[in-house]
């Protein structure tokens, strides 16, 4: 079923936002349209990184790391760039919040700056999941309803107090899942429980299911990579989508479960995480698997000794190569298609995972040719030349770094 939701002022977004009791502690006010006085215009774009920790958000000019704004939000918070190169995505107990970074480029190529806000406009989601950036669209997940939220990417930078214009579209059982909206409005979501997730269905632009595979077991984590072939990870394997046909790729081991994908819209290669362990503990890895999306093949790639990572390690870089922080402490690079190390920078020292899934452990975000790795043992940043491994820029927080997210202002 489809829901169609004009805009509307969100004044129950102003009440979740007084029960969490947050303040912007380096914000004075929020940041106007282009073209406001309250905005400064900039010579050049101005990206940011937006940081969870516990109790709060850290903003920072992504350029010189300077903190632009400590904003006070108290629970576990997660965040994801919205996919307009201004607004952050913040998982909350009400929702996906959304978070002003401050810094934005008009469609007529002027640049502006202002304070970050973590503003009162929140997209209702209990329980919210995964955030997908595809084509036009930005697709949210609510795995306390199993509903998707779509809407236009660019709308989000008309708001002025309004959430823009939504549709709904909502699963049998609520789940930890996730959904796409391919170019033609086709919409790809997950099927579950929440007890069990089983795969994926198709929908059509009119909300009519055209399509299913039910042999996904613990279906997660969604990749589209270059042609639309959309591939979700499997405990046995992978599925990819292309043009109306499901394929099933097996995994080698009875047991080898992708949880991850890591892609580019210019390679056919999907990166994923993997593990043939059922009995495995912590959340360190040590294999990844390349899926060839054309050729429906994979092959699993198996870490040298002593480097191991976690999702939150693994990126592409602007050549479609793999980018993994290792518990080594290194950024190493490897070669998309053979999976092959081609480069190693030290970074960080040696590290070990988390014993939690939540708990605060090294993290990599890309913006561009550069790296971005925190390092929640010494609360600081480095920004990482892809090209060279040169540190061009490092900063002390003032808190213990979580999670990360980018914009390109």
């Amino acid at each position: 079923m489809i829901q169609r939701h004009h805009r509307a002022v969100m004044g129950m977004a102003l009440a979740a936002t007084a029960a969490l009791g947050l303040t912007a502690c380096a914000s004075a006010g929020g940041p106007a349209p282009a073209g406001d006085t309250a905005a400064n215009s900039v010579d050049a774009a101005q990206p940011r990184l937006a940081l969870t920790y516990d109790g709060g958000l850290l903003v920072l000019d992504a350029t010189t790391l300077d903190l632009e704004a400590d904003i006070e939000l108290a629970g576990f918070n997660r965040v994801n760039p919205a996919g307009d190169g201004r607004h952050v995505l913040v998982s909350t107990a009400e929702g996906f919040q959304v978070l002003d970074a401050g810094a934005w480029t008009s469609t007529d190529g002027d640049h502006f700056a202002a304070e970050p806000e973590l503003t009162d406009l929140v997209f209702n989601a209990p329980t919210p999941g995964h955030v997908v950036r595809h084509g036009d669209k930005t697709i949210l997940f609510s795995d306390g309803t199993g509903d998707t939220t779509v809407f236009e990417t660019a709308d989000l930078l008309e708001v002025d107090g309004e959430l823009p214009e939504t549709e709904i579209v909502s699963s049998p059982e609520a789940h930890h899942g996730v959904s796409i909206v391919l170019e033609d409005g086709t919409l790809l979501t997950t099927i579950g429980t929440p007890d069990a997730r089983t795969g994926v269905r198709v929908l059509d632009a009119d909300g009519e299911e055209t399509a299913r595979n039910e042999e996904c077991p613990s279906v997660h984590g969604e990749g589209t990579t270059a042609g639309e072939i959309v591939v979700f990870g499997c405990s046995d394997g992978v599925l990819v989508y292309e043009n109306g046909q499901f394929t099933k790729i097996a995994a080698p081991d009875a047991y080898g479960r992708t949880g991850n994908q890591y892609v580019t819209d210019t390679s056919s290669i999907a990166v994923g995480d993997y593990n043939s362990n059922p009995d495995s503990e912590g959340y360190e890895l040590t294999q990844l698997t390349l899926l060839d999306t054309v050729a429906k093949t994979s092959s699993i790639v198996t870490l040298p000794a002593g480097v191991a990572y976690t999702w939150r390690g693994v990126a592409r870089g602007p050549s479609d190569e793999t980018l993994l922080l290792g518990t080594d402490g290194s950024l190493h690079v490897l070669d998309a298609d053979t999976g092959a190390i081609t480069a190693s920078y030290p970074v960080i020292d040696p590290w070990e995972g988390p014993a939690e899934w939540q708990d605060a452990h090294p993290a990599l975000v890309v913006l561009g040719a550069t790296a971005y790795v925190t390092d929640p043992a010494t609360n600081s940043i480095h920004a990482v030349d892809i090209a060279t491994g040169a540190v061009g820029a490092s900063a002390q927080l003032p808190a213990t770094p979580n999670e990360v997210a980018a914009v390109t202002g």
